[in-house]
């Protein structure tokens, strides 16, 4: 029997070649092209540490974005070899050596890979009203009211959106119509229609997303759940929404003829 210890011999680092989207919109001389780097993989490389490394040796000029670094915040959300996805989450050994990098469609383009998700993100709450509506004068200190565990839990499974706007990317709906609220919007009001708190009737929801800009817009490709980071069961919720809003819709047809 040999002495001799096994050798173990390491595969080669890759050579990444990042094809990376280039352009800023506040300069009149820039134009929207795609730029290639290249750079060593290492273990347990995301996309984020990728761009960080190239921005630090290479590129300081690359704007994109990020805050935690841990899927939660969605600010790194981009589009990856054509698909929205959030950068800090995918590792590059996930992917070819080849890898291109484009800004989310929709959003408003700020420079290269970074968008302004929250100006759309605050405009669609505020035409949703996604806020608790309620009649009552609020005291501070009273103790809110118990919640059913079971609607407490389903509430704060939609809660788990993180707003990085991947799901309006992949909307096919949203890329053609600027109006539609997308899955964000109508993962909202189902939320607020759940909860308890809320006054509002069905109709009054109905008046919100009842429309071709909200509900009977959506196509059902759902390519929006397919590229949720959250996994959020969003093909449940627009089917629960777009059968409720029929429902609801049908009702006050009723309501509104002549001598009812």
């Amino acid at each position: 029997m040999s002495d001799t210890a096994p050798v173990t011999v390491e595969a080669t680092p890759r050579t990444l070649t990042l094809e990376i989207f280039r352009y800023n919109p506040a300069d009149p001389a820039s134009e929207p092209h795609f730029q290639t780097y290249t750079l060593e993989e290492t273990a347990g490389m995301t996309l984020f540490i990728a761009l960080s490394l190239i921005r630090e040796e290479q590129d300081p000029g690359l704007q994109f974005d990020f805050v935690c670094r841990a899927g939660i915040c969605g600010s790194c959300a981009m589009l990856v070899n054509g698909t929205p996805t959030l950068a800090c989450r995918t590792l590059t050994q996930s992917l070819d050596a080849t890898i291109r990098l484009a800004p989310l469609p929709v959003f408003e383009l700020i420079g290269d890979l970074s968008v302004n998700t929250g100006k759309w993100m605050r405009n669609m709450s505020e035409a949703l009203e996604t806020w608790v509506h309620s009649q009552e004068a609020e005291d501070l200190h009273a103790m809110e009211e118990k919640m059913d565990p079971a609607l407490a839990e389903s509430i704060y499974e939609l809660e788990r959106c993180i707003e990085c706007g991947c799901c309006v990317a992949g909307c096919g709906t949203a890329i053609m119509r600027e109006s539609f609220v997308g899955a964000v919007g109508l993962n909202k009001i189902t939320r607020f229609q759940l909860d308890p708190r809320d006054q509002r009737s069905d109709a009054d929801f109905y008046e919100l997303v009842g429309t071709d800009e909200g509900i009977f817009g959506c196509m059902t490709l759902l390519g929006c759940q397919d590229v949720c980071p959250k996994n959020l069961p969003l093909q449940s919720q627009l089917a629960f929404l777009r059968r409720k809003m029929a429902r609801t819709g049908v009702a006050m047809t009723f309501q509104r003829r002549p001598g009812k």
